[in-house]
């Protein structure tokens, strides 16, 4: 049976290449909004870190109305990091809406979402979006859509997908690149007509796959999927099952059940196959069990997690400073936390040690681990972190690396800088494009090689170069990469740094603290240009005499000082160091925090275990 009046679409793209600002005009024009309310941009991105970033961290559900069809749309992450996200929630999904930059075009995001589209063999609509761009190349745009589709060995019917030219932000479509548009109406007709209505017997038994988790405040844990077939209905006696057999079945009673409608969530007694639904009642439940019906438990599979290549040791903070700052600071503490945020997010690996302090936490990437990481202590949390580092495999006795497909625009004048960076990190050249002032460079790397590269390349390119990467294949072992060169300024003793140490430290290297700041011996309190560590007492005042000389009153002027962000100190961190994070601060620290003991470790080769 088809249910006529839903569509289910997920919005899948390559990062800012305009997902939720989309989402945004088709609940306007779909009717979710009054003609008068006042409507922020971005409206799906209401988590905080999301809306200071500028980017999707979440997969999110809404709905609108077109038509007398209900519309469910899923707005997704665009960043390869939050890649687990995409691909959790396609299977809520009979079709997609493939957004791309009439300018950027195809970027190697833009080829994984749209990869694990086709295998699911999705539906798939074209969405051209900026066509409001002065720099707008929609032409080749397509021709590089249609390449991307043949090279991903799609059918010809999804080769014949339908292409729509719009303008998010001005809430246009047209079918045509010549017609300007008028507003989404062309790109709502095309969901009506190619993605097809989801199907499903609504008089047989309960069938639910569970493709995302959360919870509520007032009735618990709440289970969001699409029903595949059957009707679900409040107080139904149901059994939670796993299709690889990795948990015993357990029983369970639905309590409320929710629909999507715009924004919010709308409690309904029942609902029927083909609906996307959140149900309440099964506190055990989580990502890809499937809820059934109790008299008939059969499993739906699940599609399988693309694997971390990427891990860090958290620990519990053990600085002099320990305690001080944060609410949750104990190991029990850091391991449910981690575990918990486990389950939700499926590219999120935790493993516990030999030691019961520490934890390795394995994801998609530096960012990846460093929203948890922000997340976490904006939750209270108090811990402390290893330097990121690539998970390694062996295949036929051959040790073998993950490797990214990176995609670097940058104007001409800084392709030859970037191709001695790439060629240190080793990075291979897959491709050259002009395009007009500016070239686009495509290199396959290894992906321990772009470890603290992004605020270098930043700098080689005066701000102006855009660079984006992607899990490309394991390939093996390319050698040895210098990813940092210089070193560390380290406190030599606990205290209150004061201007007079801090000015003879400045002339060594680049300051992280400022005067009054609190530190202790061992905790990395600036950057070396050179190679090696260098203490430095940046709590040692000036002592008075009888003697009086010529620059005696001089002021000492201390250079400017910009704190290290999150990011820039995970990039900044060396093998030997550790960074300590709490809700309040983020320092850098040597593991080894005595000055003796830390040369002597060094001497005997042991500072980097």
């Amino acid at each position: 049976m088809e249910q006529k009046n839903i569509r289910n679409i997920a919005i899948i793209a390559h990062v800012d290449h305009g997902k939720t600002s989309l989402v945004n005009e088709m609940l306007k024009q779909g009717g979710v909004f009054r003609e008068n309310q006042v409507v922020q941009d971005r409206v799906m991105d209401n988590g905080a870190i999301e809306r200071e970033r500028g980017i999707t961290i979440l997969a999110k559900n809404t709905a609108c109305k077109y038509k007398d069809v209900k519309i469910n749309v899923i707005d997704t992450p665009g960043h390869a990091d939050f890649g687990g996200e995409v691909e959790r929630v396609l299977k809520m999904a009979n079709g997609v809406l493939l957004v791309v930059d009439a300018f950027e075009g195809p970027m190697p995001q833009t080829r994984f979402v749209l990869q694990k589209a086709l295998e699911l063999d999705h539906k798939v609509i074209v969405v051209v979006n900026k066509m409001d761009r002065p720099d707008a190349r929609p032409a080749e745009v397509v021709d590089e859509v249609l390449e991307l589709l043949m090279d991903l060995n799609a059918t010809e019917e999804q080769l014949d997908s339908p292409f729509i030219f719009c303008s998010a932000r001005k809430g246009v479509a047209s079918k045509s690149i010549d017609e300007p548009g008028k507003d989404l109406t062309p790109l709502f007709d095309a969901i009506l007509e190619h993605i097809p209505a989801p199907t499903g017997d609504m008089n047989a038994p309960l069938q639910m796959l569970v493709s995302a988790t959360e919870m509520n405040d007032y009735v618990g844990k709440l289970a969001i999927g699409r029903i595949e077939r059957g009707t679900v209905k409040k107080n139904q006696s149901i059994i939670i099952t796993d299709y690889y057999n990795q948990r015993p079945n357990s029983r369970a009673k639905i309590g409320e059940i929710y629909v999507f409608e715009g924004l919010n969530r709308v409690p309904v007694e029942s609902a029927i196959a083909g609906d996307i639904v959140l149900v309440s009642g099964a506190p055990e439940v989580t990502i890809g069990d499937t809820i059934c019906d109790a008299m008939l438990p059969e499993a739906l599979p699940f599609v399988k997690i693309s694997e971390p290549s990427v891990e860090m040791t958290f620990s519990v903070n053990d600085s002099p400073f320990a305690g001080k700052e944060g609410k949750f600071v104990t190991s029990r503490h850091l391991r449910e936390r981690l575990y918990r945020e486990a389950l939700k997010d499926l590219s999120l690996r935790v493993t516990d040690t030999n030691s019961t302090e520490s934890f390795l936490v394995a994801g998609r990437g530096e960012m990846h681990l460093s929203i948890l990481i922000e997340n976490m202590r904006r939750d209270g949390y108090e811990f402390q972190v290893s330097m990121p580092r690539v998970l390694y495999k062996t295949i036929d006795g051959v040790k073998c690396e993950p490797i990214d497909r990176l995609v670097i625009d940058v104007p001409e004048t800084c392709v030859g800088t970037i191709m001695g960076q790439m060629g240190n990190r080793k990075g291979e050249l897959i491709s050259m494009t002009p395009q007009g002032s500016r070239t686009r460079l495509e290199f396959y790397i290894p992906s321990r090689g772009l470890f603290g590269y992004k605020t270098e390349f930043l700098t080689a390119t005066r701000g102006e170069g855009i660079m984006s990467s992607v899990f490309y294949e394991y390939q093996p072992y390319k050698g040895d990469i210098v990813n940092r060169v210089g070193g560390s300024l380290v406190a030599f003793e606990t205290g209150e740094a004061v201007q007079y140490g801090l000015f003879n430290a400045q002339e060594r290297g680049t300051l992280f603290i400022k005067p009054q700041e609190k530190v202790y011996a061992g905790q990395v309190v600036g950057a070396n240009p050179k190679e090696g560590d260098i203490a430095v007492n940046v709590c040692k005042t000036k002592h008075l005499t009888n003697m009086r000389s010529s620059s005696s009153d001089e002021a000492l002027r201390l250079s400017p000082v910009k704190p290290l962000t999150l990011e820039e100190a995970l990039e900044f961190l060396g093998s030997d160091e550790l960074l300590e994070v709490t809700p309040k601060s983020i320092r850098i620290r040597k593991k080894i925090l005595d000055h003796s003991q830390r040369a002597r470790a060094k001497f005997r080769g042991e500072d980097k275990d």
